[in-house]
C-alpha cells in the first residue's frame, strides 16, 4: 500500500506560483479571462443568433476568442520588452 507522501499536495505553494507567475506576466491570466468573457458571451447570443447558421455563429465566437488571446501575447510581448529594453534600471542593480 502507498502512504500519503506519494500523494501530490495541493496547498499554498501552488497557489503562490501561480500568484508568481500571474505576476512576470499579467496578460496571460486577462488573456484567458478574456478568452472565456468572449465563449460566454457567445454561448448568450446563441439564442439570439436568428436566421444564421450555427456554424458561422461559432466561427464567429473563434475567432473573437483567438483574436482576444493575440491582443493579449502581443500586449504582454510588449510589456516584457518594455520592462527588459526601454525601463529605468537602478544603477545599483548592474553592478551587483
Amino acid at each position: 500500500m502507498s502512504s500519503n507522501k506519494d500523494l501530490p499536495t495541493y496547498d499554498d505553494e501552488n497557489e503562490s506560483k501561480f500568484m508568481r507567475k500571474a505576476k512576470e506576466s499579467p496578460f496571460v491570466p486577462i488573456g484567458m479571462a478574456g478568452c472565456a468573457a468572449v465563449v460566454a458571451f457567445g454561448l448568450w447570443r446563441l439564442k439570439s443568433r436568428g436566421d444564421t447558421k450555427m456554424s458561422v455563429h461559432l466561427i464567429h465566437m473563434r475567432v473573437g476568442a483567438q483574436g482576444f488571446i493575440v491582443g493579449a501575447m502581443t500586449l504582454g510581448v510588449i510589456y516584457s520588452m518594455y520592462k527588459q529594453y526601454l525601463a529605468p534600471t537602478d544603477p545599483g542593480e548592474d553592478s551587483k
